[in-house]
């Protein structure tokens, strides 16, 4: 009899593929004609599906003709030229995020043929683009823009002043070299501009002391007794170094997201992070990579932090001071340098956490099974899940022994209870500084 006849029902077949990774899908889809049918046939699969394209001309109408019945919605492209973005414009025409890597040609005005895009990305380009005149074309649909070492052919004073105009715009990421400081006058005219920017990850490398009135431009300088001057609530500074004062700051008091990304390893005399967390005391998320050790700022932490991630140097006796001082934490990512014991404290020391990344490698089994004694944790993101001597790229190299059968006990003592899975890829449409 045809396989078919001795399957489980379809719906059934679809909600188990439903939990597979994308890679996973994709191998089941090839044991038999069967699977492959289900599999290609419900778009629902593929919704989280993007895609990066690199070999151009190994692409034949089937395989545009799968993307196309997929509906994929997310599109790297990297390494082409204006040439490879006809036959993506014929099968993906609804596209609705593009990221730009690596271009080899300056035009890209034929992305604004995409009629959804409203996410759009740049990166490491050598090749100066010539973004402008595409950002005015769609400069009321793009809500979402990322431009990352990229090389511009315009003065980025003139790229500032085109993005001001996309009044739209939420979430914006800029990140250069610091050779071409941006004048204030331009910052403020870029925070004044976009009533809707929620989210902004800004370059400090070129930036040594803000002044006052950084944060604050003229259109909203008489608000500032309202709650939320402005209307940011999430904000990334990468290769930051830079001397802040809380009237700087004031502007940002409605604030929920910090990450700090330090310019060095080895920091300075003074701990300019301190000055942000004074100032901005109902912060709920705050991630912090490299610069001074946990104890330089653990007292000026916020209660009301719910989420925190710790990329930094700390000892036992920080992390007790952290307990101490957020025991309602729910979100925590460690990854403590050169330090062991740390894990064992978690339970005790944060018991209402409901998700936790760490890494396993040099956490006794105990101290890892003893994970189990949060009662409310539902995802454990195993950071090095993959072992050491393997490159990032081989996601399906095999779990080793020891972390497999840890793995199998706590979800044996939790009853299932956690999800335990291994570090989750990063969002193909943002840069590789944020990794």
């Amino acid at each position: 009899m045809p396989l078919r006849e001795y399957s489980l029902p379809e719906d059934v077949w679809i909600h188990v593929f439903n939990f597979l990774s994308v890679q996973e899908k994709h191998s089941v889809r090839t044991t038999c004609r069967y699977f492959k049918e289900v599999i290609d046939k419900y778009v629902y699969l593929w919704k989280d599906f993007s895609v990066v394209l690199n070999h151009f001309s190994r692409y034949n109408r089937g395989f545009w003709r799968t993307l196309a019945r997929r509906n994929v919605r997310t599109v790297v492209l990297r390494g082409g030229k204006k040439k490879h973005l006809r036959p993506l414009l014929d099968a993906l025409p609804s596209v609705t995020g593009v990221a730009v890597d690596c271009w080899s040609e300056p035009q890209l005005d034929s992305l604004a043929r995409f009629s959804k895009l409203d996410t759009l990305s740049f990166h490491n380009s050598q090749c100066p683009l010539d973004i402008c005149p595409v950002l005015q074309l769609l400069s009321l649909q793009v809500t979402g823009l990322s431009v990352c070492n990229v090389k511009l052919r315009c003065p980025a004073v003139q790229f500032i002043s085109t993005v001001s105009k996309m009044r739209n715009l939420t979430q914006l990421l800029y990140h250069h070299d610091g050779t071409e400081r941006i004048p204030l006058r331009a910052f403020h005219d870029l925070l004044g501009g976009l009533p809707r920017l929620q989210h902004l990850s800004w370059e400090m490398v070129a930036y040594r002391s803000l002044p006052d009135n950084f944060f604050t431009p003229p259109s909203v300088q008489q608000q500032l007794a309202g709650p939320r001057p402005l209307p940011l609530s999430s904000l990334e500074l990468l290769n930051y170094d830079t001397l802040v004062s809380r009237e700087a700051l004031a502007a940002l008091s409605g604030l929920q997201r910090l990450s700090v990304f330090h310019l060095y390893s080895v920091p300075g005399p003074r701990c300019h992070l301190r000055t942000w967390l004074l100032a901005l005391p109902t912060l709920t998320h705050l991630s912090v990579h490299g610069g001074h050790r946990l104890g330089a700022y653990a007292d000026c932490l916020p209660p009301s932090l719910v989420g925190l991630t710790l990329c930094v140097d700390l000892t036992l006796e920080d992390l007790v001071v952290l307990g101490g001082r957020l025991p309602q934490l729910q979100h925590l990512h460690l990854e403590p340098w050169g330090a062991t014991g740390h894990v064992a404290l978690v339970p005790q020391l944060f018991p209402q956490l409901r998700t936790l990344k760490i890494r396993h490698l040099n956490v006794p089994d105990t101290d890892f099974l003893g994970l189990a004694l949060l009662d409310k944790l539902h995802h454990l993101e195993v950071l090095d899940w993959y072992c050491s001597h393997r490159r990032p790229a081989e996601a399906h190299a095999p779990t080793s022994p020891r972390l497999s059968n840890l793995i199998g006990q706590l979800r044996h003592v939790t009853n299932n209870r956690v999800h335990i899975t291994p570090k989750r890829q990063q969002d193909p449409l943002l840069c590789q500084c944020l990794a």
